[in-house]
């Protein structure tokens, strides 16, 4: 017999201590506090080859999100598969920028563009209800997953199958976010920490000898036919883009440009607005605390 401690005992020799726990968790369908409380409960034979499996696919590298089916993000725990980007911590930065901007209007039209497994819309709707928010992504199957997000937290949220800008029509927003793929094709980093797991797509661009920018172009170049005057643009990107980005955000004919660093000190969102009648009232809300300006 093989008890729950003694299979986190066993776990934590191949893998990461704490994802060791959380796979024994997973399985057990216990919680930290059962583990630590109740060692000698135990594992069913099925329960134990569940283990053995997945244990085995974290040591050849798929991501823990993926094996668990979930992971947490601003305070949420959301859905993921294999055919969505995992959320990183730092895209956190790009909702809090975000509500900041969305805080003082009273139904703002939102966008999301590459929306993916849905965290950044689903989270803006979670904190601004108000919002209307629409979520475009090329993926069916992505979008199959963010619509699940969706339903497991309440929230309604137009989801629309497209690339870009594309199935949007004529449509302007007070605000845009994206986290597009900006991982150059070359960069050798494509093959190592569990990106081989996650789709391609949503990782980079794939233009050969590029530099991962390919679709941020596409995102900014749009961004002024679909905001309303004074409404905002925000983009995550790599850390090495960032003076790029706002030399494209410049180019793109809009003002107020800005990047912020996320936790690591590393640039990781740059922003703007379109230039029109919300100009004053968005200095006025104390945006410009950023670590750059154009």
């Amino acid at each position: 017999m093989t008890t729950i401690g003694e299979a986190w005992r066993l776990a934590r020799q191949r893998i990461d201590r704490l994802d060791a726990r959380l796979l024994v968790e997973h399985v057990a369908s216990c919680s930290h506090a059962d583990l630590l409380a109740h060692p000698g409960r135990p594992l069913s034979a099925l329960q134990v080859r569940q283990l053995e499996a997945l244990v085995q696919r974290r040591t050849s590298g798929e991501p823990l999100a993926h094996l668990v089916g979930s992971v947490g993000f601003y305070g949420r725990e959301f859905s993921v598969s294999a055919d969505v980007l995992v959320p990183r911590p730092e895209t956190e930065l790009l909702v809090e920028l975000a509500l900041e901007r969305l805080r003082a209007l009273q139904e703002p039209a939102v966008a999301d563009l590459g929306t993916g497994s849905g965290v950044l819309a689903v989270s803006l709707k979670c904190h601004c209800p108000q919002a209307r928010v629409v979520a475009v992504d090329l993926s069916a199957a992505a979008l199959v997953v963010a619509r699940m997000n969706a339903a497991r937290h309440g929230v309604s949220i137009r989801f629309i199958e497209g690339d870009w800008y594309g199935p949007l029509g004529g449509e302007r927003f007070d605000l845009i976010v994206a986290n597009p793929p900006y991982v150059a094709m070359s960069d050798p980093h494509l093959a190592s920490g569990g990106l081989p797991f996650e789709p391609r797509m949503a990782l980079t661009d794939g233009v050969a000898g590029g530099d991962g920018l390919e679709c941020t172009r596409v995102i900014i170049g749009g961004a002024a036919m679909h905001l309303l005057p004074g409404g905002w643009l925000l983009v995550e990107h790599g850390h090495d883009q960032g003076e790029a980005v706002r030399q494209l955000l410049q180019e793109a004919g809009l003002t107020g440009i800005a990047t912020w660093p996320d936790l690591a000190g590393i640039e990781r969102v740059s922003a703007a607005r379109l230039p029109g009648s919300r100009d004053r009232e968005s200095q006025q809300d104390g945006f410009f605390f950023q670590t750059h300006e154009l």
